[in-house]
């Protein structure tokens, strides 16, 4: 099956099928990023339990990571025209669904989180990683040049002879 039907970005595959799901002009149809917001949404109400005392630690740092998830896809979507951009960018993006991990498994220590609530949370978090780490690995369908977008020709290097400014002293 050609994935990069009319040079269109596929926004995802369904799971049981493979079949692409759509295609996505603006990284609000991104199914990864739908998810991003479901769970930075899940966090907030989670988090509406936490002692006042966590309200400038814990509380903030868990609701930033986890709002900045789909943050971090907003920009990599602005970058496609540079692929490795693209990447950093999602990578950041999977950096902060790792780093929501991480305070969602102190939440638990701190019994703040239930067991079932830590894993249901951890597991959409999970979720978003692999779509995260889809996208990466399928940047080329995501960066592919669109009709009305101009590309810049790369220049020509020569390592023949140095530029002229390092060897005028």
């Amino acid at each position: 099956m050609n994935e990069a039907v009319n040079s269109k970005t596929v926004i995802s595959r369904s799971v049981s099928s493979g079949e692409p799901l759509g295609y996505a002009r603006r990284f609000q149809e991104l199914a990864v990023y739908k998810k991003s917001r479901a769970l930075a949404r899940e966090v907030f109400q989670a988090s509406k339990e936490f002692p006042r005392e966590e309200a400038y630690s814990l509380t903030d740092q868990i609701r930033r990571a986890s709002r900045s998830v789909g943050g971090q896809i907003a920009e990599a979507w602005a970058k496609r025209r540079y692929p490795k951009h693209f990447v950093s960018k999602l990578t950041d993006a999977d950096g902060e669904q790792l780093e929501t991990q991480h305070w969602l498994t102190e939440a638990y220590d701190c019994e703040y989180l239930s067991k079932e609530e830590t894993h249901r949370l951890g597991s959409l978090c999970l979720e978003v990683g692999r779509m995260l780490g889809e996208m990466i690995s399928k940047a080329d369908q995501f960066c592919q040049p669109e009709d009305d977008q101009l590309q810049e020709t790369p220049p020509e290097y020569h390592a023949a002879e140095p530029p002229a400014f390092l060897t005028d002293h």
